[in-house]
């Protein structure tokens, strides 16, 4: 009864902000109901128990919406950054609909297996998301999926020890606390180097732009991150420590995401703080960190044998009254631009970071095929300068090192 009493509720949501459906399938005549079947992919906590077991109740939602098809669901589990690759194996005895994680895009378009969507479909899609989450689905001017969360880090922090004031630099917080920062982690690390000019392919969709993380503008901040290291109140975050240490008071601030919130509100109670990210003080001048950002997206498999009722499906669960169900029965922040305007939704700290960090401190993750040259040097930097190899003395040659590295295809 819980179930079903909550796909009646989110079908009557979508009714109302007009995405039910649009129609029967091409191609069948209409004396009785279409047979359909899709096979729908997703990670296994929305299908868990647990969390009243979302996609099977959305899904009977969208059933009940359509009554025009008899619709058979098979059920399979893939996480959004491993679906790209089960996907593209094999596009034509894949799933018909799944969710996928937006920097692996490129992997399923040139296998022919993500659908694009155009149309009325892209309108309704367009409407509900703001311009930023769509450019993280679109290439060469094609939409390729309906977002459902925004992907991205931001600050954790102990409001018992920094002010609202005190946050909008890290400089300042190294004054008054102990600060943990994931500093040889290669999805962390650019956000120092983005901030002082540093360009990853043009505006991250020319490859042929190359990265820019060279000359002074590089080097400067590599000596910035030598002396962040050195700082007493700097700790390198890895393997949870963190969160430990926050836990036992020896920490004060850490960067991670939404995944940790349950965990640092465990820590911190009362006083856990959470924001965008921070500036820091760069030769007298502050620079904006910057974090990488994308989305998580439903899409569609254009070797489907319903693409009528596939697309229908994956704007569905990709709509408000989706997202709300799956806020609240999974913890996934929603990124629906109607749905963020509720006042449950804008009380969230954790939801009001993501999406700040996602639209104002961080750029697009590049899907570009090059990006996969970019972690390993970066992650080689940081590692460097953790155990002292990279000093003042040596750090220009070593950032040169580093882009180089980052353009290199590592032949």
């Amino acid at each position: 009864m819980r179930k079903r009493g909550v796909a009646l509720l989110v079908a009557a949501a979508l009714a109302v902000t007009g995405l039910s459906g649009c129609g029967a399938a091409s191609g069948e005549a209409s004396s009785g109901r279409e047979k359909v079947r899709l096979m729908v992919w997703s990670p296994q906590n929305d299908q868990s128990k647990d969390n009243g077991e979302w996609l099977q109740t959305m899904c009977e939602a969208f059933a009940d919406e359509h009554p025009e098809w008899d619709i058979t669901f098979v059920y399979g589990v893939a996480d959004e950054a491993s679906a790209a690759g089960q996907v593209s194996q094999d596009p034509e005895a894949s799933a018909d609909v799944f969710m996928y994680a937006n920097d692996t895009l490129t992997t399923l378009t040139d296998a022919n297996a993500l659908a694009k969507f155009g149309g009325t479909y892209r309108e309704q899609i367009e409407g509900m998301n703001s311009k930023e989450v769509i450019s993280s689905l679109t290439m060469d001017d094609n939409l390729y999926g309906v977002p459902f969360t925004t992907n991205t880090w931001f600050m954790y922090y102990d409001k018992s020890v920094f002010s609202e004031e005190d946050i909008k630099n890290l400089d300042t917080m190294l004054e008054k606390g102990v600060v943990s920062f994931p500093f040889t982690n290669s999805w962390y690390l650019p956000a120092f180097y983005l901030a002082n000019g540093c360009t990853l392919f043009g505006d991250g969709t020319d490859e042929a732009a190359g990265v820019d993380f060279g000359g002074q503008k590089a080097v400067d901040v590599t000596n910035y991150l030598i002396d962040l290291k050195n700082n007493p109140n700097f700790r390198i975050d890895a393997d949870g420590s963190g969160i430990a240490g926050l836990r036992d008071g020896s920490i004060n601030a850490m960067f991670s995401g939404s995944w940790d919130a349950n965990a640092v509100k465990e820590a911190l109670g009362d006083n856990m703080g959470v924001a965008s990210l921070p500036a820091f003080t760069l030769n007298g001048e502050e620079k904006q960190m910057l974090a990488y950002a994308g989305s998580k997206a439903i899409g569609v498999n254009p070797n489907t044998r319903n693409m009528v009722a596939a697309v229908q499906l994956a704007v569905f669960l990709g709509s408000a009254g989706a997202q709300k169900a799956h806020y609240e029965m999974c913890g996934v922040v929603p990124c629906n631009t109607q749905l963020m305007e509720e006042e449950s939704v804008q009380a969230d700290e954790v939801v009001t970071a993501q999406n700040d960090t996602f639209n104002n401190t961080s750029i697009l993750q590049p899907f570009v095929s090059k990006m996969s040259n970019c972690w390993t040097p970066v992650e080689n930097m940081g590692k460097s300068i953790r155990n002292g190899s990279v000093t003042h003395e040596n750090a220009a040659d070593q950032t040169e090192q580093m882009n180089e590295a980052m353009n290199s295809d590592g032949i």
